[in-house]
């Protein structure tokens, strides 16, 4: 354990600084180091900082935690990941309010080519575990080394958890609380096994209790950590709807399955359906298709040709123009899906065409012919 990661861990346990300021003091000192041997004078003036703030900053305690914490996590070969280096997950890094600092314990690599997040009830019914069961079987023969992230809670989480396991697919699992426990206790054995395939992340230190807000709070690092969000079940109010609600802000494509009219553990999902807020979807092949992930080679797509998807006002042939020209207004996603194109790229098009007048944005990233 070195210094600079004592105070990368120290700055985490500063009472009062959280993700957001401890990365304005790092882009305003340079480093986590100058923020603890800084004057407390000059820290008072960094915008945000103040008095009371600078105070607790140089208070002896904040670095004495930090090294029981490096000491447990050095003893049980945990491994810190830092907001500033070159190993902190590249996709969590684009979110606004990332954490500066996560624990992580396993084998597997958070960066890896394809990670989907897959959330729902903890009351699962048979549909919402059956669901969860052939998604995850169907895309570990097309996709053998997708990672699965979910929250290891009851209910659809552990579902997720145990059929990434049985079919050799790495899953992580976001937990609420410190390395030194495992919630529920009735999942540690499935834990155990994700340490060899996969891994166990959390922001909390150890000798965090899991209370009810850590959870909600441990929902933005698994819609970071993937490039979509999966809602397998959920009924009306849920910790899995924050998660998706979460991943819709970053932009990340969120996708559900939707249930029958009148099932309440099905609300969920049809209403960010209804809104908007997800794509549909009732198997794997629905999955890949909507995210155009090539299956059958592991080379980039090749771009559809710039002439076909021309954005320029005077090209009447553009498909996009077609498809609004039929729908009163369209949700990206949908759009995306009818196209077979990135979302990435289809936002770039986008753009384009509302600068030359043709189409206008409406709040919720839908679109409609202006």
């Amino acid at each position: 354990m070195t210094n600079e990661q004592i105070y990368q861990i120290g700055l985490t346990m500063i009472n009062g600084v959280g993700d957001i300021l401890a990365r304005h003091l790092l882009q305003s000192l340079g480093n986590a180091e100058a923020v603890f041997t800084e004057k407390q004078a000059l820290l008072e003036k960094i915008p945000g900082i103040g008095s009371k703030l600078a105070a607790e900053i140089k208070r002896p305690e904040v670095l004495k935690r930090a090294e029981k914490e490096g000491a447990f996590i050095e003893k049980n070969h945990i491994s810190p990941y830092f907001f500033t280096e070159d190993n902190y997950p590249k996709r969590l890094r684009e979110c606004p309010d990332a954490p500066i600092l996560f624990y992580f314990k396993g084998n597997t690599d958070l960066n890896a080519q394809r990670i989907i997040s897959v959330v729902g009830t903890r009351n699962a019914t048979e549909y919402g575990k059956e669901l969860t069961e052939a998604l995850l079987r169907d895309l570990a023969i097309t996709i053998p080394n997708l990672l699965v992230v979910s929250g290891l809670a009851y209910g659809i989480d552990i579902c997720a958890h145990q059929n990434a396991l049985k079919n050799q697919l790495p899953t992580v699992a976001v937990l609420a609380h410190g390395l030194d426990r495992i919630y529920p206790q009735y999942h540690r054995n499935t834990a155990i096994q994700m340490l060899e395939q996969g891994g166990l992340l959390t922001d909390f230190p150890s000798g965090t209790e899991p209370d009810r807000p850590n959870f909600l709070c441990r929902n933005r690092i698994i819609a970071g950590l993937s490039d979509c969000t999966i809602v397998v079940e959920s009924a009306k109010k849920g910790g899995s709807l924050v998660t998706a609600d979460i991943a819709f802000s970053y932009g990340r494509d969120v996708y559900c399955f939707p249930g029958r009219a009148y099932d309440r553990q099905s609300e969920g999902c049809n209403d960010l359906i209804r809104e908007n807020k997800a794509g549909l979807i009732t198997n794997a092949k629905d999955l890949l298709s909507a995210l155009c992930w090539d299956t059958h080679s592991n080379t980039a797509p090749i771009q559809t040709e710039l002439s076909f998807f021309n954005t320029e006002p005077e090209n009447e042939e553009n498909p996009i123009l077609k498809i609004l020209q039929k729908e009163e207004r369209i949700h990206i996603n949908q759009l995306a899906l009818a196209l077979n194109m990135p979302i990435q790229q289809l936002s770039t098009l986008l753009f384009e065409l509302e600068i030359n007048g043709k189409i206008k944005a409406i709040p919720g990233n839908v679109y409609k012919l202006a």
